[in-house]
């Protein structure tokens, strides 16, 4: 598990018991951890002889020098020729480093076979400090569902193995309203850092649309293809970025050219698409298991609106990042970049899923309600292109109200996914898209999105109808809570909606789902506490949806149950 934690911040001096000064982290680094794989002798990653070959990171574009954006952190891979020294194997040293920003981002790894766990400290310019802990997984036996990237081999002396290996960001929260000026690392030698950097707040930005990365399945395969995703927008504002993500991959994907429009009808544009562009470039690759941004346009979004995001493809793509259930139909292009296409006459075949893209900002705004969950949220069952999602009737409700500020609604919720375990393993190419758990999924998914306030946990049904207890879901749910809470987020714990009826939920099912609310409504874990059981319940037969609200499945609300749910919201809550 990656594990990133600070205590509340103190008065004390900075550099206090500590004499030495903050130097860069290449200046530090005392560990070869990359080797070519003609000489893997060149490096000694864990003392055993064995290290991450130079190869197979050139193949994930994880070059010396490289920019890489994982989880909105920008970090920077060791400008490091394989055998040289590439990495801090963590000793208490201090680290300069400067900015402002919600958290500090590590590129990390750990050695000793096991997660190491040390503790450091963060100095502020005003000469305050605040002790942080961190815990990295191990490289070769650590999670594949909360990695960064995945290796395919391992280099020893002894010969090449066909073994991950794993390199992890794990974040740990700041005052963000403070400058940071250096940072202690922990003592803790089989912990080894790459990369640190302060990842910016993202101040002036709302999240108006967004989508969980749920599986990396084969797709197309698509060569020269623009793919037009249609998305929802829940705020609005005057300028807007894109993301995307290439999460789980094992290469780079590449995106030559990019645009934005509003939707008139299908897949044709109202008005001809803008281009958007990536540090000034028209086009992007992005490395294995990292995000990209566009860079910030000048376009009027309206909020509660579909909006068309074209991108080509000039390679061929296989397999890709995608949130499966869409809900909703996008659109694939002849051969051809059409990004710029107004009309939707090249637009010949259509997807149900979002690949690659991830989020949608617009400017301004006073920041971002996530919802976390799973099919429910993710609207399953819900009719199709119309979107009557529950995120999205509770953002037409904010739209239409002028007593709460007008928060982007971001939508994370997963078909088939669980707090507690993974259902894809969060590597390699998988007809399996329900994601890894909530539990593992939670500081991409919730803590780095764009301004986030506040977190609406609806989940644990799927785990209940799989064999889980409803300690293992209480248990989850808490921990969601209490690292949501560490990051300074307001948290509201939804009850479990009942599934009497459905194959599979049984009266014991039911049982644990009643003690899982029970615990909800009364273990005084989140701020507030949505009770949506009640809303959509039959009260003569509680273990059952009211037949107006079920959509024939007894699981998924249909229309009616999904506004229901949104209606029932205090919107004050948020």
């Amino acid at each position: 598990m990656l594990i990133g934690s600070l205590v509340p911040v103190t008065s004390a001096q900075a550099g206090d018991g500590d004499a030495a000064v903050p130097l860069p982290l290449e200046l530090l680094f005392d560990n070869s951890a990359v080797s070519d794989d003609a000489r893997p002798a060149d490096a000694d990653f864990d003392g055993t002889g064995a290290s991450l070959s130079a190869q197979d990171l050139t193949a994930a574009g994880w070059t010396p020098g490289a920019a890489l954006t994982v989880q909105g952190a920008r970090l920077t891979w060791p400008s490091r020729a394989p055998g040289m020294p590439d990495n801090v194997t963590a000793d208490g040293q201090s680290v300069l480093v400067s900015g402002r920003g919600d958290a500090l981002a590590f590129l990390v790894a750990g050695t000793d076979g096991a997660d190491v766990t040390g503790s450091g400290v963060v100095s502020y310019a005003d000469g305050s400090v605040a002790p942080y802990s961190l815990t990295a997984p191990d490289w070769r036996t650590g999670p594949l569902a909360t990695k960064a990237v995945a290796l395919p081999h391992i280099n020893t002396t002894g010969g090449q193995l066909a073994e991950k290996a794993r390199l992890y960001v794990v974040t740990v929260p700041l005052a963000a309203d403070r400058d940071v000026v250096s940072v202690r690392l922990p003592q803790a030698p089989g912990l080894h850092v790459f990369a640190l950097s302060v990842r910016a707040a993202t101040t002036g930005w709302t999240g108006t649309w967004a989508a969980a990365p749920s599986g990396q399945p084969a797709v197309g395969p698509w060569t020269d293809r623009t793919l037009r995703l249609v998305v929802h927008t829940s705020a609005g504002g005057s300028r807007v970025r894109l993301r995307f993500d290439n999460t789980f991959a094992s290469a780079p994907a590449r995106i030559g050219r990019a645009t934005v429009a509003v939707q008139a009808e299908g897949a044709a544009a109202r008005e001809t698409p803008l281009p958007v562009t990536f540090q000034g470039a028209t086009g992007v690759t992005i490395p294995a298991g990292t995000q990209a941004h566009s860079d910030p346009l000048a376009f009027a979004v309206p909020g509660n609106s579909n909006l068309l995001v074209s991108f080509h493809l000039p390679g061929t793509v296989s397999a890709a990042s995608v949130h499966r259930l869409a809900m909703q139909q996008s659109y694939v292009s002849g051969a051809g970049d059409r990004a710029a296409d107004g009309s939707a006459a090249s637009y010949t075949s259509t997807i149900t899923n979002w690949p690659l893209l991830t989020g949608v900002d617009v400017s301004g705004g006073p920041g971002s309600v996530v919802l976390l969950g799973d099919s429910i949220t993710d609207g399953d069952r819900s009719t199709v292109d119309a979107n009557r999602r529950w995120p999205d009737a509770l953002a037409d409700r904010l739209l239409a109200q002028r007593a709460v500020p007008h928060y982007g609604v971001l939508n994370q919720g997963i078909a088939g996914n669980r707090v507690g375990s993974d259902r894809y393993p969060g590597d390699g190419i998988s007809a399996e898209a329900s994601g890894v758990s909530a539990l593992h999924r939670l500081d991409r998914d919730v803590f780095a999105q764009t301004s986030v306030r506040t977190v609406v946990v609806l989940h644990g049904i799927n785990d209940l109808l799989s064999g889980g207890t409803a300690a293992a879901v209480t248990e989850g749910l808490r921990e969601i809570a209490d690292r949501a809470h560490g990051r300074g987020l307001r948290v509201l714990g939804a009850t479990l909606l009942p599934c009497g009826g459905r194959a599979g939920c049984t009266e014991a099912v039911d049982a644990g789902r009643t003690a899982v609310n029970e615990w909800i409504r009364g273990a005084g874990v989140f701020d507030e506490v949505l009770d949506l059981d009640a809303v959509v319940r039959d009260p003569e037969l509680p273990a059952r949806m009211l037949p107006a609200y079920d959509s024939g499945d007894h699981l998924h609300p249909g229309d009616a149950g999904l506004a229901a749910m949104a209606g029932a919201v205090d919107l004050s809550v948020l």
